[in-house]
């Protein structure tokens, strides 16, 4: 049975997580009686841990805002979970920090770790490899994405200084709906208040971001990852490409996701079964077409090329070419 000292020290820990706990739930974390759990919050008080009392319904205790918390207490499974996140998170261009901080943090937590377990880590650390080298993403303002995440959590307009692909800067009045990572960066997507219309930003495009009196609601129908997804598959670019495809939503959406393409249901031909067989009108915006036969081809599904004419010859190209490398001795 532990001793009251570790009972202690595990409701700091609880504690440390944030958020206000209740007096059975922390009884019940602890396996003691509330009375005893009254007991361990005065022992840290004595000890000038500002534990906080919450009357009312869901009331119960929690740690005064500001607190600054004594060294880490970490396990080893959490120490392991904090020094991978922060290597997988550099790697994957999904910090809000340059590498000089990401290598200090790692520092910092390596330092107030026991020997043997700061060892053990180091030696996972030095023996993992990649198959990828680190992204080079340029990486967000974490003043700017402080500001626009509040702004999301609140339904506040927020102005914003961007600059777009082309160079060309812009000031605007963002109504954000939420922050998204995909592929290395991170993006808010919201209505652009001067054209009313939804609109998807590079968060490390934005130079300043301030949020700005009033409120607005947010609107019904898909969550910010499905919106800038759907942006992406709609975005303008040189080629417009419409097929059909014949197979399932997974089949199709194993080669061409929901970033690059968008589905629509075919209307059926006389005979067809729909619960069997099902063709799929794909749309999508492409700047090159040559890595669009390959992927048809991949599919191994019957399809149709609507539009554009290019594509088609594309794929007749290598259709030929591959039967010409098949009749090779």
């Amino acid at each position: 049975m532990p001793r009251p000292t570790g009972r202690v020290l595990t409701l700091l820990e609880l504690l440390q997580s944030g958020g206000t706990r209740t007096v059975a739930e922390l009884a019940d974390r602890l396996g003691v009686e509330g009375r005893t759990v009254r007991r361990y919050v005065d022992q840290l008080i004595d000890l000038d841990v500002p534990v906080e009392s919450v009357r009312g319904r869901y009331g119960g205790y929690r740690l005064a805002p500001g607190y600054r918390l004594p060294p880490l207490m970490l396990s080893d499974d959490e120490a392991l979970a904090v020094l991978l996140g922060l290597v997988a998170g550099r790697r994957a261009g999904l910090t809000t920090t340059q590498h000089t901080a990401n290598e200090t943090a790692s520092a910092k937590i390596r330092r107030v770790l026991p020997k043997h377990i700061a060892r053990r880590l180091d030696t996972l650390l030095e023996s993992l490899s990649f198959t990828e080298q680190p992204g080079e993403f340029d990486t967000p303002d974490a003043g700017v994405l402080l500001t626009i995440a509040d702004a999301v959590r609140h339904r506040r307009p927020v102005s914003i200084r961007y600059t777009d692909r082309d160079g060309r800067r812009s000031e605007r009045t963002l109504h954000a709906y939420g922050i998204v990572t995909h592929s290395g960066r991170w993006y808010v997507t919201g209505k652009d208040a001067r054209i009313g219309e939804d609109r998807t930003f590079r968060l490390d495009r934005i130079t300043d971001a301030r949020t700005l009196p009033g409120s607005f609601e947010a609107p019904a129908g898909p969550d910010p990852a499905q919106r800038v997804l759907s942006g992406f598959a709609t975005a303008e670019y040189r080629h417009e490409v419409t097929l059909r495809i014949h197979g399932t939503v997974d089949q199709i959406r194993a080669h061409l996701p929901a970033s690059v393409a968008s589905l629509e249901e075919h209307e059926p031909t006389a005979g067809e079964d729909r619960a069997t067989e099902r063709w799929l009108r794909v749309k999508l915006q492409a700047e090159r077409l040559d890595w669009l036969p390959p992927v048809l081809a991949s599919l191994d599904r019957p399809f149709v090329i609507e539009r554009p004419d290019e594509l088609r010859n594309r794929v007749i190209e290598l259709a030929d070419r591959l039967a010409s490398y098949a009749r090779q001795a």
